[in-house]
């Protein structure tokens, strides 16, 4: 990409928008549970990179701050006073935007309903495969409470699941 983003062009930027649009609407989806909700969070996202004429480093700094974008515009869209009036449908849709490697529908109706802190820090790590000290450095968390919510999410996860804690 180009130093100067006024001379970004509609090609760099389709380039841009197609490498992370799936990511993003996952993401959307994690925190909005509503593919349409989730559909319009990924709009704004890209139309917020358009305005503010974003320039990057590379590409992992591309990722870096969409994920981050992402999840303060859905954290924003759920303190939302239209958004807390609403009432959320039980079912969740099949996601047919998700290539293979999705969950299964329980596992992921599970992951959706753990408390944020959880159901965030999991989603980073295990679908979008970033590291502790990467999950660490995009929340603003130490490194040690990332590593404590992993292993809380996993056990509540295994919990929900059916399974049973040996302690």
């Amino acid at each position: 990409m180009e130093n100067n983003s006024l001379l970004r062009t509609d090609k760099e930027l389709a380039e841009l928008y197609q490498r992370h649009v799936d990511r993003v609407y996952r993401l959307c989806f994690i925190y909005l549970k509503n593919p349409v909700d989730a559909e319009d969070a990924v709009q704004s996202v890209f139309l917020k990179l358009i305005k503010y004429q974003m320039v990057f480093n590379d590409r992992e700094h591309e990722k870096a701050w969409l994920t981050v974008t992402t999840r303060n515009y859905c954290k924003d869209v759920l303190k939302n006073w239209w958004k807390t009036r609403r009432v959320a449908l039980d079912a969740l849709p099949e996601i047919s935007s998700w290539d293979g490697d999705e969950p299964s529908g329980n596992v992921l109706a599970r992951l959706l309903s753990l408390p944020e802190k959880y159901k965030t820090v999991l989603y980073l790590y295990y679908f979008e495969e970033y590291t502790v000290k990467e999950i660490s450095e995009m929340l603003g968390y130490k490194e040690s409470t990332i590593q404590t919510q992993l292993f809380r999410g996993r056990r509540r996860l295994k919990i929900d699941l059916g399974g049973k804690l040996l302690e």
